[in-house]
């Protein structure tokens, strides 16, 4: 490092204070908290943005501001590498230094050893860096901390995209990286292109099979509401969709959004009242990464049918079977799922000929599973998730469309697969684009919402946290399904879960607060819950802990 570029980092860090008696740590949604106290914070990303720009080449980086289905107070960054895709974990332990240096000289320093560790020249060499923010009203101060960490780094440049979602900047990133235009614009053309393509390709004896209605979008008082209007406006001729709760009154993420519907199994604001019982209905996070589904009861409160992204998952993989079927062809297809995918989810999607395969909790690792096949199809039961396709079937697709022997069948098949590829986000999970193919695939089957529910009923389950002293005293193997220290603790869960019919339990250590989270299903509610709390009481034992929160 050279004199004028120590010079500028001394100069502008000392105007970025990182909080007294705060340790932050980047996670698989990368740094989180008070948006009070992440200034320091978000300007130090902002240089190790640039830094991973020089380590790739040049390549593009993006940087989104977002805590996505977090209250409006806290804010966030996370940081797309070239691929779209979440930061390289092999950094991580970087970002979580840098965040938490006490001074400007620690700081450096530790810039210096990285840049020296990685071969990283700080001469000079252009890097670019992508910034997006969601519509907290913190964002616009953190971007601007942002860019001046990625301007303290000689050579690099900052573009701010403005209030976008993640997934966009996510794409956007990818784009650039590939050559293609990246504008907002294009990636709303792209989808709603790729929507369209779909609808045509509807056999004429489903077309009419259900009148599908109109759909009811909670965009969680977010950047989903102004991002999912663009989409309507395009699509008004093929998609009847009403949006509510869009950011022009009510809090974000406060009783609204995909998050509070699914784990709380309610409505959200804004959704009662019997004149939207059988009502198709869906809701997005704040940041548009997450969705469900979900109806009404008919009790006249706010209690609703929910289908979660385990439901998206295994509809996505048959639509796609069904096609790969049609096509005669052995494909490589893997469905990744982590140990919460609900049981009756795993056993159908079994029963209908899909290999399902587990990675412990966390999108970095479900992703990066997915890639690893032809076609890769992950979502966690939040609603998270995508469809992936390697470049090698995508071409193998394009070579095999226009064969004059083929069929036409088959040639739709094939332009079926090409447009959910185009359709789904390549780089991370997509609310706007998972629920275009929803709504695409539920057309194409003729069915409604309850039939898609109908695939199969969910087995009662039940989640505790246990606190603990030490939550690395746990240590778990087989996709965090099997406890491998202390001794004796897996024993002792699985001789509790086989007094349960159908029963299943696993615990996992938090990944950011000293708990042991325990995890349990069996054939009814009431025996899901005493096998909960039996476990419970189980690892309190092993572990001496406190209580049960």
């Amino acid at each position: 490092m050279n004199e004028e570029q120590r010079s500028i980092l001394l100069q502008s860090s000392s105007r970025f204070p990182p909080p007294k008696g705060t340790k932050l740590s980047y996670g698989t949604a990368g740094f989180r908290a008070d948006a009070s106290i992440l200034q320091s914070t978000v300007f130090r990303i902002g240089i190790l943005a640039a830094l991973r720009s020089l380590k790739t080449g040049g390549a593009v980086i993006g940087l989104m501001i977002t805590a996505s289905h977090n209250k409006v107070s806290d804010n966030g960054i996370k940081v797309a590498d070239p691929s779209g895709g979440m930061l390289t974990q092999d950094w991580e332990p970087f970002a979580d230094s840098i965040a938490n240096a006490a001074d400007p000289e620690s700081l450096v320093k530790l810039i210096t050893e990285f840049a020296k560790k990685e071969n990283i020249r700080l001469d000079g060499a252009k890097a670019a860096v992508l910034l997006g923010r969601d519509t907290r009203p913190s964002g616009e101060s953190l971007v601007k901390a942002a860019n001046k960490g990625i301007c303290s780094v000689l050579g690099a440049v900052a573009i701010d995209m403005g209030i976008v979602t993640t997934p966009e900047l996510h794409w956007m990133v990818r784009a650039r990286n590939k050559g293609l235009k990246a504008t907002e614009l294009h990636y709303f053309d792209q989808l709603s292109t790729s929507f369209r393509w779909l609808i045509d390709l509807i056999p004429e004896k489903s077309r009419d099979n259900h009148p599908i209605g109109k759909l009811v979008v909670d965009c969680s008082n977010g950047v989903g509401g102004e991002k999912l209007q663009v989409l309507k406006e395009k699509l008004n001729a093929f998609l009847h969709l009403e949006i509510r709760n869009s950011g022009n009154s009510g809090i974000l993420n406060d009783g609204v959004g995909a998050d509070y519907v699914q784990k709380e199994k309610v409505a959200p604001q804004g959704f009662f009242g019997h004149s939207d019982v059988g009502i198709r209905c869906a809701s997005l996070d704040g940041d548009v990464d997450r969705f469900v589904y979900f109806t009404l009861t008919s009790n006249g409160d706010n209690k609703i049918n929910l289908v979660d992204g385990d439901k998206i998952l295994s509809l996505f993989a048959l639509f796609i079977k069904q096609q790969l079927s049609i096509l005669n062809e052995d494909v490589g297809v893997g469905v990744v799922q982590t140990a919460y995918a609900n049981g009756a989810s795993t056993k159908y999607l079994n029963d209908v000929g899909l290999k399902v395969v587990f990675t412990p909790t966390g999108v970095k690792y479900l992703h990066g599973k997915a890639e690893e096949y032809d076609i890769g199809i992950y979502f966690e039961a939040n609603g998270h998730g995508t469809v992936l396709f390697s470049d090698h079937f995508l071409s193998w697709l394009d070579g095999i469309k226009n064969e004059p022997c083929s069929g036409l069948e088959k040639q739709n098949a094939v332009k079926r697969l090409q447009a959910v590829a185009n359709l789904m986000n390549q780089a991370v999970g997509d609310a706007l684009s998972g629920l275009l193919l929803v709504e695409a695939i539920l057309q194409h089957m003729g069915w409604s919402v309850d039939k898609w529910n109908e695939l199969y009923h969910d087995l009662p389950s039940r989640q505790l946290k246990v606190k603990v002293a030490d939550r690395s005293a746990v240590v778990t193997t087989n996709a965090e399904t099997s406890v491998e220290k202390p001794p004796g603790l897996q024993e002792a869960i699985t001789a509790l879960t086989a007094k349960y019919p159908q029963g299943r339990c696993f615990v996992r250590p938090s990944g950011t607060e000293d708990v042991v989270r325990v995890y349990a299903e069996a054939k009814t509610q009431e025996e899901a819950d005493e096998l909960a709390d039996s476990v419970a009481k189980i690892v309190q034992q092993f572990l001496g802990s406190h209580f049960i929160a």
